[in-house]
């Protein structure tokens, strides 16, 4: 991929985070104390007509038009703002008009084969059950990754009576309506064999440049591929092929992919992805840096800098964002009991631990607000932001961090089961928004961010030196005659920023 990558700030959040509607946004990103911090802004996918996991189960890829409309993303980019926003190559909702087609007509559908029917998948690899699913024989399902406890299969009713099961790797949810007819809610998976699929991704990819978006997140893409007797996630080579039939189609388009996958260090998918010239999501940092200010240490984050530097990798980085703050990725990088640190020390400030497909010996994340899990400390924060700032990569802003917002235990309990990430997604009010631009903290990671906009030291061929002892750090960027320089020390949280060669209004 040869696409020029923008390391600029990126703004995230939800279309509805600050005050109802993406409109409200737009003047939050006009206020002057705001106003040139971004260049980038991740809408997350509620800003499409969905029904689940707050925007991830498209029903499609038009505008929700109770959040959002093309007037406000007109606005955005207006004011100097690119858009990145999902691509869920994976699933669609079973509310989408394709899986609804095959409620209404089964398998007379046009869509039959859009989505993946088990019992074709595994034919002749197990045993049908009396339940009407095949039950994969052990051999061929003793690798296979997954998210949720039991096959990842959903019973599906069609006309007539029949029963029929389809793949489903993420949620599921069937209720019966008053009639006595089935109501389906649910993530299905999609079938990339099917040539009706391939148009579907062509027109998904059109729609979302005709919104002027730059970058495309690609979520879940290591789940598509699917074959009998493999892993079922980043499968090997179909993993890659996929992927770059994706960019291609994305190219034609003027669009750069960002794939999103989480796997743990040792695995080394980070690494894969940029040597096949992708940028990749820096799911480490977010740990490394909670894990280096609580410990006072910055051995394990100047080492994950000066491989990033060394490896010429190409990073999205971030401290908080929509999910929970990663674990399961710093296996291999951070020792185990400094992981298990960090999650005693989140849990104890009042987080949640998520664990993998409910196996309480395989953490996956931690949730919590950013701010909440450094302690709620003004300080602790600033430092980490600034640490962000200056990490090799482009850095990723979720909007709750960026107002100190604090552990949601009532949006929790609102949410029922499974509702921890709302401890980390308060929606502000205008309320909150203008009260929080009077905070000191607030106003600083702004005016850190304004710098790291603008200031031309910090560039994707910049020259970026790291150095550490016990609890310094300095990170220092280098282009032509600027530099930009912090030297941090996480034992008292104070740091310092040094520059050369302050740009006029006229390089901006």
């Amino acid at each position: 991929m040869s696409k020029e990558f923008d390391i600029r700030p990126m703004l995230n959040a939800y279309p509805d985070s600050m005050g109802g509607r993406l409109s409200d946004i737009a003047k939050v990103l006009e206020k002057e104390e705001v106003n040139g911090a971004f260049s980038s802004f991740y809408i997350l996918p509620s800003v499409f007509c969905s029904d689940l996991d707050r925007g991830f189960s498209v029903i499609s890829y038009d505008l929700n038009p109770e959040l959002a409309n093309r007037d406000d993303i007109e606005k955005i980019k207006s004011l100097g703002i690119n858009l990145k926003l999902d691509f869920v190559l994976n699933h669609i909702s079973v509310q989408s008009p394709e899986f609804k087609d095959i409620l209404e007509h089964g398998e007379e559908s046009k869509y039959a084969d859009f989505f993946i029917n088990w019992n074709k998948f595994w034919e002749g690899h197990g045993t049908m059950t009396e339940e009407g699913y095949i039950q994969p024989d052990p051999e061929v399902i003793k690798d296979m990754f997954f998210r949720k406890p039991g096959l990842p299969l959903l019973m599906v009713e069609l006309p007539g009576g029949k029963k029929v099961p389809y793949w489903n790797t993420f949620y599921q949810e069937v209720t019966e309506n008053p009639d006595g007819t089935k109501k389906y809610l649910g993530q299905m998976d999609l079938n990339i064999k099917s040539p009706l699929v391939w148009e579907y991704y062509e027109e998904v990819l059109s729609k979302l440049a005709s919104y002027g978006t730059k970058i495309v997140r690609l979520d879940a893409f290591g789940y598509a591929p699917k074959e009998v007797g493999k892993r079922n996630f980043m499968n090997e080579p179909d993993t890659w092929d996929f992927l770059k039939k994706i960019a291609d189609m994305a190219e034609k388009h003027d669009l750069m992919v960002l794939p999103e996958v989480h796997d743990s260090y040792d695995k080394h998918s980070y690494e894969a992805i940029c040597e096949k010239g992708y940028v990749t999501y820096d799911f480490f940092m977010p740990g490394l840096i909670l894990d280096a200010i609580e410990n006072e240490d910055a051995t394990y984050l100047a080492a994950w800098a000066s491989e990033i530097i060394r490896k010429g990798l190409k990073t999205v980085n971030m401290l908080g964002c929509h999910d929970g703050i990663p674990l399961l990725d710093l296996r291999g990088l951070l020792p185990e009991e400094r992981i298990q640190g960090l999650i005693d020390t989140v849990v104890g400030r009042g987080g949640f631990v998520k664990d993998l497909h409910g196996n309480k010996n395989m953490y996956y994340q931690v949730n919590a607000t950013y701010y909440s899990a450094l302690g709620e400390d003004d300080k602790k924060m600033e430092l980490a932001r600034a640490l962000q700032l200056f990490m090799p990569g482009k850095p990723q802003v979720w909007y709750l961090d960026l107002f100190e917002g604090k552990n949601d235990h009532e949006a929790v309990a609102r949410a029922g089961a499974g509702g921890h990430k709302e401890i980390n997604r308060t929606n502000l009010t205008w309320d909150m928004i203008e009260s929080g631009l009077k905070k000191e903290t607030v106003l600083k990671q702004l005016e850190l961010l304004k710098y790291r906009n603008f200031h031309p030291a910090f560039a994707e061929d910049s020259a970026i030196a790291v150095a550490s002892e016990g609890s310094k750090i300095s990170i220092t960027w280098q282009k032509g005659k600027y530099m930009a320089s912090i030297e941090a020390d996480l034992k008292t949280k104070e740091y310092s920023v040094y520059r050369t060669s302050t740009p006029s209004d006229e390089e901006r």
